[in-house]
């Protein structure tokens, strides 16, 4: 039964979470923005940190002090935990309070952690009370099967989202690949033209001193060489052009991808990708400011 009940509390928690992750957006940037990390209607961090404090911190409801410094450590703790586990295995820093005071890593800080451990009371002593009263009048059949349906969801929502977040991954190694190789063609062209300017500064003031049978010997060499190179020239705009275009094509595409994410995270920060990633987020601004 205690699993039962700690399970539907994750779920309304969840979503309760996510409500009020949307309201805040909505008041924030005067736009619907899904700031969960998964698409479903729910933030799993808040169903687990409000279930903790509810359950494991049952025993300090007696002294307001108490329940608010250990909910200031169990909710700081998971949300620390969190971030870190998420950036090591996406490689994404999903938020980031770095320029907020008494920081660590950037994943907690001292005023949301005051802040959470506030929440923590108005929940326990306010709305948890009625959500037991909720649960409580809920039919245990109806409330398995709507735990099982909410879990094969959340499991569904869980998979979409990490093989989003990874293809996403794959995406940008594939455009600071192509990226890498954009430059370095165009560095190796402006190093031909700055030696075939050279080189045509050097014959001249050779054939002022050479004789004509030399000078037409000369022509004919340098006539070759320039054949060769306009052929290698016309090889590397080629692939010059197509890598441009894949380039386009890739960056269109990681846009669409990234859309929701970057939205509900506008702090995220890729660890193997920063500066692509800053580009991608400039480029979706500038998009949705023209709509």
């Amino acid at each position: 039964m205690q699993i039962y009940r700690l399970l539907l509390y994750f779920f309304l928690y969840s979503f309760l979470g996510w409500c009020t992750e949307v309201a805040y957006a909505t008041v924030k940037e005067r736009r619907f923005v899904n700031r969960g990390f998964l698409g479903g209607p729910w933030c799993p961090i808040y169903g687990v940190g409000v279930s903790a404090v509810v359950t494991l911190l049952d025993g300090f409801q007696d002294s307001l002090l108490l329940l608010y410094l250990s909910s200031f450590v169990l909710v700081t703790l998971i949300e620390g935990m969190t971030g870190f586990i998420m950036d090591k295995i996406f490689h994404h820093k999903w938020w980031d309070y770095t320029g907020l005071p008494f920081n660590i890593g950037g994943y907690v800080c001292l005023p949301f952690s005051i802040a959470w451990g506030a929440a923590c009371l108005v929940i326990v002593k306010g709305v948890h009370p009625l959500v037991e009263r909720l649960v409580g009048l809920l039919p245990e059949a109806a409330g398995l099967a709507l735990i099982c349906v909410l879990t094969a969801g959340l499991a569904a929502d869980l998979a979409v989202t990490t093989a989003g977040i990874l293809k996403l991954n794959r995406r940008l190694d594939m455009l600071e690949r192509i990226g890498a190789e954009l430059r370095e063609i165009s560095d190796r062209m402006g190093a031909n033209i700055h030696e075939n300017v050279m080189d045509a500064m050097e014959r001249a003031e050779v054939l002022e001193n050479m004789a004509q049978a030399r000078k037409e010997r000369l022509d004919a060499i340098s006539g070759e060489a320039k054949e060769r190179l306009d052929l290698l020239s016309e090889e590397t705009r080629e692939r010059y052009d197509m890598l441009r275009q894949r380039y386009a094509e890739l960056t269109g595409a990681t846009l669409q991808a990234s859309r929701r994410l970057v939205r509900a995270f506008p702090r995220m920060e890729s660890r193997r990708h920063k500066e692509l990633l800053e580009e991608l987020k400039r480029k979706l601004e500038e998009v949705t400011r023209k709509r």
